[in-house]
């Protein structure tokens, strides 16, 4: 008996019924959608680091131009009217002119020689190859490593055996030593950024390496020299351990321990509007200085990876 066979069917003529599979789409759209989503997320993370950060700052210049009563019974509310009586108790009284004064003489005596020895130093890291050069370039990073908890002990004995002890100039050197190792490091790539053939044609002119330092490679490294500046100001004027270790002397204390001071004496006073007074005195300098130099610091920041 035999048996018939099925013919197999035939394939279907192009064009006619045939579905095809719908690939998902991955175009220009999409990749849009996402990127928009992706930025309102980040932009919604630092609109609320900005409101946690700004709103503090905010609320205690409020609060130094309240008074005392004002201050416990509506704490979130704008002052009734302005209390600049609070700024001079806490300029004279508290004596913050004194502590104002001291820290502007060792912070400013500090960021010259650190950023005068740091960048002379990096400079010759950067540019000169010698024997040793690699190990005392990381001598200087391992001094960013070092705690300074582990230094106080041997650092007040070194100071008092100097006779530096309770002395402005001596606070200076210490401050001067403490961040030569972060400027050193910071200003040693940013000079190797910077382009040699300058230098190479002010050797050839007949200049000296001193002066095409200063008046060349110098001026050039501007940008990086404020950046390092503002950060070894914030360092410097917001020191505490350092001061309070070297310098017991009251009329030789700095801002930092002046307001330790004034909370101390101020907390038993009940003068709350005073010491925020001397609070945002000492605020007030940092938040400026880097305002001002907002785009020399990102400039000096970026220049490295640009070049």
């Amino acid at each position: 008996m035999k048996t018939t066979e099925t013919p197999a069917p035939l394939p279907a003529e192009s064009g006619a019924g045939v579905s095809k599979v719908d690939v998902p789409s991955t175009g220009p759209a999409v990749r849009k959608r996402e990127g928009n989503v992706l930025n309102v997320f980040s932009h919604g993370i630092l609109v609320i680091w900005a409101i946690m950060v700004v709103l503090p700052l905010v609320w205690a210049v409020m609060t130094s131009f309240k008074d005392d009563s004002s201050i416990f019974g509506s704490p979130w509310s704008l002052p009734d009217s302005l209390h600049f009586d609070n700024w001079a108790r806490a300029w004279t009284d508290a004596n913050m002119s004194d502590y104002f004064l001291n820290t502007v003489l060792v912070v400013g005596g500090s960021l010259i020689g650190t950023l005068v020895l740091g960048s002379m130093a990096a400079y010759v890291l950067a540019r000169f190859d010698f024997p040793g050069n690699r190990f005392v370039y990381y001598l200087f990073v391992g001094g960013m490593s070092f705690p300074i908890m582990l230094a106080l002990v041997p650092l007040f004995y070194v100071v008092n055996n100097m006779g530096l002890l309770n002395t402005i100039h001596g606070l200076i050197l210490v401050y001067i030593a403490y961040s030569l190792p972060f400027t050193v490091f910071f200003l040693t790539a940013f000079f190797r950024t910077l382009p040699t053939s300058v230098a190479e044609a002010a050797f050839v002119d007949g200049a000296s390496h001193a002066r095409t330092f200063f008046q060349i490679m110098l001026p050039m490294a501007k940008p990086g020299l404020i950046s390092v500046g503002i950060f070894n100001f914030l360092g410097q004027w917001n020191q505490y351990m350092l001061p309070t270790v070297l310098n017991t002397d009251p009329d030789k204390k700095v801002l930092t321990q002046g307001l330790v001071q004034l909370a101390a004496s101020q907390g038993y006073k009940g003068d709350w509007s005073g010491l925020f007074a001397g609070l945002v005195m000492a605020m007030l300098p940092v938040l400026a200085a880097y305002i001002v130099f907002q785009r020399q610091v990102v400039q000096g920041l970026t220049a490295g990876a640009l070049k």
